[in-house]
């Protein structure tokens, strides 16, 4: 074989071998696309019981409650159109606090809740992706 065969055949395989590379990464970032699941999406797609994802909304007024072991709290994050139980064991942000927002990294049980390894407390709900902001409630709403 020439020279030139070669090379043209070695540029067929690494084309063939970055094309596959890509196809393996896309397909394993298909659901983890979208920085975080709201309460609406957990209704409407199910995630995955055990497995590593982000859960944001809002929390809704009067619904954090703090555990006897004094380091467990339980909330429920919330969006216009529905409601996740979250329960947290750690020490919570300075911003975390009910009507603001919240990004909780964990897992969703078996009973539709939501076990937090991290919370994430959101400062300021302007700097929101609009998209995403049509879907969460004001805080006026929540404190009702």
């Amino acid at each position: 074989m020439k020279p030139k065969h070669q090379r043209l055949m070695l540029g067929l395989a690494a084309l063939a071998a970055i094309g596959g590379a890509s196809g393996l990464a896309l397909s394993a970032l298909k659901d983890q696309a979208a920085f975080f699941y709201t309460p609406s999406d957990v209704a409407t797609k199910n995630p995955e019981i055990g497995k590593a994802v982000r859960l944001g909304g809002m929390v809704e007024a009067g619904s954090i409650r703090h555990l006897p072991d004094g380091v467990t709290i339980s909330f429920v994050v919330a969006d216009k159109e529905a409601k996740v139980p979250v329960r947290f064991t750690g020490v919570a942000p300075d911003l975390f606090k009910e009507g603001s927002g919240v990004v909780a990294e964990g897992k969703f049980t078996a009973d539709g809740g939501f076990v937090a390894d991290n919370l994430l407390a959101k400062h300021d709900e302007r700097y929101m992706p609009p998209e995403i902001a049509k879907k969460m409630p004001s805080p006026e709403t929540l404190a009702k």
